[in-house]
């Protein structure tokens, strides 16, 4: 799950004083201008994000909707499978083809709010899984 931010540091303190909970994985997304840090909770991994540019969708995001939840991933085997079906299936997609994640070890796809229940949903494939 993807969360909004204005101030990264900030939300990282939060977490950690609030809920007790520590980064596991930092880092700076040039292609889409923003900087993030993960924290797993159970089997679930939350995702803070901040923008680095006021030009980002990040940016856009919280200038439109203010802080707050930004989309849902979920975990698959295949990204572009993945995006196929969905296409398929009549869900609109954002991305046609798989892209680079923004941390590098990942491909990503989204899909469209107005075909997922005003949710946008993230599908995201682990790169080094495929072998």
């Amino acid at each position: 799950m993807g969360f909004a931010v204005k101030d990264l540091e900030a939300a990282i303190r939060l977490y950690g004083e609030v809920f007790g909970l520590t980064p596991v994985h930092r880092w700076h997304a040039t292609d889409d201008r923003m900087e993030a840090a993960s924290f797993h909770v159970g089997g679930i991994e939350i995702e803070l994000m901040q923008p680095t540019s006021e030009d980002s969708p990040i940016a856009r995001f919280i200038a439109k909707r203010g802080e707050g939840i930004h989309h849902v991933a979920y975990k698959v085997d295949d990204v572009a499978d993945a995006l196929h079906r969905a296409s398929a299936a009549g869900v609109e997609t954002i991305d046609k083809e798989p892209r680079k994640g923004g941390d590098g070890k990942t491909r990503i796809g989204f899909l469209h709010p107005k075909s997922t229940m005003g949710v946008l949903t993230e599908l995201e494939e682990d790169v080094h899984a495929r072998g």
